[in-house]
């Protein structure tokens, strides 16, 4: 039976909609044990219970716990159940949800750091991130907690924005399938919806089309149609609907002036009636205090939120009027019901309420599955390296006398993005690609110098170090990029990004940019390298798509990497040292500045460019396939009904792969297209499909592509539909479609497809 809360006194209804209080102000640690502060007490005593409690484990420079002051990893679970004691004193004595940051990896001391999402998504590997997720799971629902929120919703449409890196994609389609794969490594798949102590609910964020800000500005605007909302933001939402995902954040923006929080058609009609999904909505941090620019007072912020359909707050007053908006009318009281009864059907999910869990937290991981843990964090890292440009560079000798220099060329900090715990001091298997090199070459061949630093020069001291460096090197390894570093001098906005000085920090919330063109301090470095040593090898570590063009001419080779996460300097080495990348582009670099958007799937334009940049794409999405490897889609003639592609029936195409090189390889192999519908100006190219396959040494293999409604149907309500079109299908790395793609006939009831001419 599901939970009702309408016996429960208004106020108590209202406790358990609330989620205003930041855990480390809640619970503390002293004198080597947990205690809870006055700031909990008062909040439960005054709602008679609270609903979640958010962030009792988060470490990092907002929240001011590190390791000297922070909760110890083997202690977190007491840590809960004291809490948990003392709120099911109070009131009903409903226990409380612990809500915990696991944006990649649990965001607490101790908590396993893998890559970022756009890492995740150079590696394309579903099943992959669904291993990975499957383990995040376990950890954190180890130390106790309840709920993750888990980015992978937005879509990185403008990489001036700080946030790129919690993207798994420019493309709606692989961002999709590794939300789904997210949701249901870390939720499991049980028959009857409920989340073991294995498992833990998943709140995918944001809900939506945060990534189509207006220039690329954190939080601003969305002015976008009902058609692109549908077509590419709102794909991922419904994958982690349909995977039964337990909650959706709603956004800070707005769409085409309407608040998410706000916005009625999106979270009840999108989401309950037309989806038919049942969870909670989470408010992201002071989103709905932020509705009193279009609100008179924080009553009717709480008022307008609930009726659309938040039903948890986070860090917000407003929630603490909704008494008051009840009282004065401009609420409904079955409206805080309704909100509060979802949140205790996400208690009953995950087991709180019948008991079936007896303990909050499960088993800690054993050193088999730590192990296994780590091994699929190096994997994923191997799998985000991207080799852009290689003129027969690859691989370096291990022989070879190496000078690494820049900026991200022993930072370990700079591969791991933002949101990211502080580091252990005994930090075993981490890696920067200096201390890989040195693995592999020998301290005594490689020479290191910083130069620079991500944003600024500095002293003649380190200019003259780089000269030193580069003297008698026979190769130059120059490691650039960004970096998502917080420091805890930095300052913080009341939802904790970056609010300044953060010099030179680069990447991560709060730290949009204006131009993305890397810095000229550290093209000094390249240009250095290519005065002074034969061959040089670039690497970009960085957390958004850069323009590349500047860089390719003063390499050898480049190698593009999102934040790879502490393994990322073995596997950025082991491209240079085998000469073949894991991954992908998971979204397009511009080859200069002031050229956006240059997503693979913008529209098709009339327009011929700019005067002074025609050609504004520079590497496309779904760019770095490995040497020695050619894929050839086999010719066909398919078609499919609009009604059987509605009821399920499927399409299938065949590629063939022919590795022509001495070594097995895994590869990422992308299927696009281009749909021709009648009246609707196409897209210029947009994925399909994409597969995961590992072809042996001078083998081959055939792979399959299973075509049905997601992949050929129209989004534009926010969810498949057949309708009736031609999509032309390609694997080649062209922008359009060369002579060979196969047509695939979408048709309707008189077998037409409305492109005949």
């Amino acid at each position: 039976m599901t939970p009702s809360s309408a016996s429960l006194p208004l106020r108590e209804r209202v406790g358990q909609i609330n989620q205003r209080l930041k855990g480390w102000e809640a619970v503390r640690w002293v004198d080597g044990a947990p205690r809870i502060t006055d700031v909990l007490r008062r909040e439960v005593d005054r709602w008679g219970g609270i609903g979640a409690l958010y962030g009792v484990l988060r470490a990092d420079p907002w929240s001011q716990v590190r390791w000297s002051n922070g909760i110890p990893p083997a202690r977190s679970a007491e840590t809960y159940e004291l809490v948990q004691d003392f709120v099911r004193t109070r009131g009903a004595g409903l226990p409380t949800l612990f809500v915990e940051e696991v944006p990649h990896g649990l965001m607490a001391l101790g908590g396993t750091t893998v890559p970022v999402n756009l890492a995740l998504g150079a590696g394309m590997d579903p099943e992959l991130t669904a291993q990975l997720a499957a383990h995040i799971a376990a950890e954190t629902r180890a130390r106790g907690a309840h709920v993750a929120l888990v980015s992978g919703l937005d879509i990185l449409r403008d990489p001036r924005w700080g946030r790129a890196e919690e993207c798994f994609s420019e493309d709606p389609a692989l961002a999709a399938a590794l939300m789904e794969a997210t949701v249901r490594g870390m939720q499991g798949s049980r028959s009857d919806g409920r989340i073991d102590g294995d498992h833990i609910a998943v709140v995918a964020k944001h809900l939506a089309a945060q990534g189509a800000g207006i220039g690329g500005r954190n939080g601003s605007g969305a002015p976008i149609g009902r058609r692109e909302l549908g077509e590419i933001h709102l794909r991922p939402a419904y994958a982690a609907a349909r995977a039964g995902v337990a909650g959706f954040m709603a956004a800070y923006n707005d769409i085409d002036g309407v608040a998410c929080t706000a916005n009625r058609d999106l979270l009840t009609g999108t989401l309950r009636d037309d989806w038919n999904w049942t969870g909670i909505v989470m408010a992201d941090g002071t989103a709905v205090d932020r509705l009193r620019d279009s609100t008179p007072d924080p009553a009717t912020a709480a008022a307008l939120a609930i009726h659309a359909g938040v039903d948890l707050s986070l860090w917000d007053e407003a929630f603490t009027h909704v008494e008051e908006a009840v009282q004065r009318g401009i609420l409904d009281e079955a409206d805080v019901t309704r909100a509060a009864d979802r949140v205790l059907a996400l208690k009953e999910r995950v087991g709180l309420l019948d008991g079936s869990i007896s303990r909050d937290h499960a088993a800690e991981p054993d050193a088999a599955t730590t192990r296994e843990f780590i091994a699929l964090v190096s994997r994923a890292a191997a799998q985000a390296c991207v080799l852009v440009h290689d003129d027969d560079a690859l691989p370096l000798p291990a022989s070879a006398v190496v000078a690494v220099i820049g900026p991200n060329a022993d930072d370990l900090e700079a591969q791991l993005g933002d949101y990211t715990p502080p580091r252990p001091q005994d930090d075993p298997g981490v890696s920067t690609v200096r201390s890989a090199l040195e693995a592999r070459h020998g301290v005594g061949n490689v020479r290191y110098a910083q130069g620079s630093g991500h944003r600024t020069a500095l002293s003649d001291e380190a200019t003259a170090a780089v000269d030193d460096a580069l003297a008698g090197a026979t190769a130059a390894v120059v490691v650039l990029g960004g970096t998502s570093r917080r420091s805890y001098e930095d300052e913080f906005a009341d939802n904790g990004a970056v609010d300044g000085p953060a010099p030179d920090t680069t990447n991560g919330e709060g730290v949009d940019l204006s131009r993305l063109a890397l810095p000229a301090e550290q093209l000094a470095l390249l240009r250095a390298a290519r005065a002074a040593v034969p061959l040089v090898i670039a690497v970009l570590i960085d957390g958004r798509p850069r323009p590349l063009d500047e860089l390719i001419p003063l390499c050898d080779a480049l190698i593009v990497s999102p934040f790879p996460g502490p393994a990322g300097g073995a596997a950025i080495v082991d491209v240079i040292a085998g000469g073949r990348g894991g991954g992908l582009l998971p979204a397009t670099h511009p080859r200069v500045d002031g050229v956006l958007p240059v997503a693979h799937d913008e529209r098709m334009e009339t327009a011929r460019g700019y005067v002074d940049a025609r050609i504004p794409v520079g590497q496309l999405f779904g760019a770095g396939a490995p040497a020695g490897i050619t894929v050839t889609l086999r010719p066909a003639d398919p078609g499919i009904a609009t009604d059987a592609l509605n009821d399920g029936d499927t399409v299938t195409l065949h590629a063939d792969i022919v590795n022509s090189s001495d070594s097995a390889v895994s590869l990422a192999v992308p299927l696009y297209g281009r749909r021709h519908e009648r009246g609707l100006r196409p897209r210029r190219r947009t994925l399909l499909s994409v597969r995961r396959v590992r072809v042996e040494a001078r083998s081959g293999a055939v792979l399959p592509f299973v075509l049905g409604a997601d992949e050929l149907g129209s989004w534009a309500a926010g969810r498949p539909e057949a309708a009736p079109a031609e999509v032309l299908a390609w694997t080649a790395s062209t922008h359009d479609p060369p002579a060979d793609a196969v047509t695939v006939r979408i048709t309707d009831g008189k077998g037409r497809t409305g492109w005949e001419s």
